[in-house]
């Protein structure tokens, strides 16, 4: 048990993938260092990283999510394939099934991916209809539910090869040992009730800090008392970011928004699974029908289907400790998109489901790493902060060091400053269909 007053070089409150990733990398570059994480659930990653899809890609027209995402799957890359650590990881693609209009939208995008080096195959009409016999490519005249939908018949099918699925829990575990073997230590179940704000010469006058004076964040105040301070503070808790940041007036970027999962296995699925020739697994790519956005993941680890669907207007920002799946949201919605362009799920119930949040910054969905009054903010993951984990836990290092640039993994520069508030220089991305 720890004394009611501790005293650390570096506490990072949040143990999720964007937590454990920049106390990993602090850790890493400053082994001398004392770095303590908390987090207010029992184990590593248990809040919203528990329940992300797992998914990963590098096809962005941004050069910064492009940078972001790519030296982050290297590294996972590396961390299986060199170092022997099972992340799950799987490249089976990601398939984004398009209407004409759609593709030609985007056609230049496409090229200028390719030019950066986004590997991309284009597969056509004729090519889906055998590679996934189950894909309705096309509606009849006249078909009322497609009109009324506004469903778009699908032309080509465009598939980022570099993309797949991660066990998002081995990757956390993964982060956390990691820094434990390095001398980091780790306290779960601590819930951080608020930051400690002090200025820099205390006079002992009560009401302090008073505007004329200089002040920064110092530490925190636990829900049990505890006070726990620090050189810096990292504040990496993803969704619940304004509780802490909004009592002292700074600003997060971001607002919490419900997103919810819903999983399929069922021998009517089977052919559309195990659809060929996309990746050496022999199974589906990861889909994203033309319509709202849905996607429907493989899971391999388990031979099952899994459909989101991120959906905005209508869906309130609103913090949830544990949101909860809406079945209605699948069967009185979704349901009537994904049986139109796939007919194998007529019927077909989930046999699981669940919710989370994104922490969404709706401005330019690019997370922000910043330092403000003495504190680190890694946050606004905007739902891809899995994807990026590596690339934005080195950029908060470098930041941590006073450093102008960071070093991605496999050797790619980062100017620190593009993803903060002052400096900031985030591409807008127009790959969204």
């Amino acid at each position: 048990m720890m004394s009611a007053m501790s005293k650390y070089d570096v506490l990072v409150v949040g143990a999720g993938v964007l937590g454990l990733s920049t106390a990993y990398h602090i850790k890493r570059e400053n082994p001398e260092r004392s770095i303590l994480v908390l987090d207010k659930l029992g184990g590593p990653g248990q809040g919203n990283s528990a329940k992300s899809v797992g998914a990963f890609r590098n096809v962005f027209s941004s050069r910064t999510n492009f940078l972001l995402a790519d030296s982050t799957i290297d590294f996972f890359t590396h961390v299986q394939e060199d170092l022997g650590h099972d992340l799950g990881l799987v490249f089976h693609g990601y398939l984004w099934l398009l209407s004409g209009r759609q593709y030609r939208r985007q056609e230049e995008n496409f090229k200028e991916m390719s030019r950066r080096g986004v590997e991309l195959r284009t597969w056509e009409r004729e090519d889906l209809r055998r590679m996934i016999p189950d894909l309705v490519t096309e509606f009849e005249e006249g078909d009322e539910e497609a009109e009324v939908m506004g469903l778009e018949p699908v032309e080509r099918g465009l598939q980022g090869v570099k993309c797949g699925s991660i066990d998002a829990d081995r990757l956390v575990r993964f982060y956390e040992e990691e820094f434990r073997r390095l001398g980091g230590e780790v306290r779960y179940n601590v819930e951080v009730k608020r930051l400690i704000l002090k200025p820099e010469r205390e006079l002992g006058l009560p009401g302090e800090p008073f505007v004329w004076q200089d002040a920064s964040v110092k530490g925190v105040e636990t829900v049990r008392g505890e006070e726990i301070y620090a050189d810096r503070v990292v504040v990496a808790v993803g969704a619940w970011a304004n509780t802490l940041l909004n009592p002292i007036g700074l600003d997060a970027f971001m607002r919490p928004k419900k997103r919810q999962v819903f999983v399929f296995k069922d021998e009517r699925l089977e052919r559309l699974f195990h659809s060929e020739g996309f990746n050496k697994e022999g199974v589906v790519p990861l889909l994203i029908l033309p319509k709202a956005g849905i996607l429907i993941k493989p899971e391999v680890s388990e031979g099952a289907l899994w459909i989101e669907c991120a959906d905005n207007l209508g869906r309130p920002f609103k913090l949830e400790d544990d949101p909860q799946p809406e079945l209605t949201y699948y069967t009185g919605n979704l349901y009537h998109v994904v049986v139109k362009y796939l007919p194998c799920f007529r019927d077909v119930q989930p046999v699981n489901m669940w919710a989370g949040q994104y922490a969404l910054n709706s401005i330019d969905k690019t997370p922000y790493v910043f330092e403000e009054a003495g504190m680190i903010y890694v946050g606004a993951g905007s739902g891809s902060g899995l994807m990026k984990c590596d690339a934005l836990g080195r950029i908060a290092a470098a930041l941590y060091a006073g450093e102008k640039e960071a070093t991605l993994y496999g050797g790619r520069a980062f100017r620190v400053s593009d993803l903060s508030v002052k400096e900031r220089r985030v591409e807008r991305e127009t790959f969204v269909l």
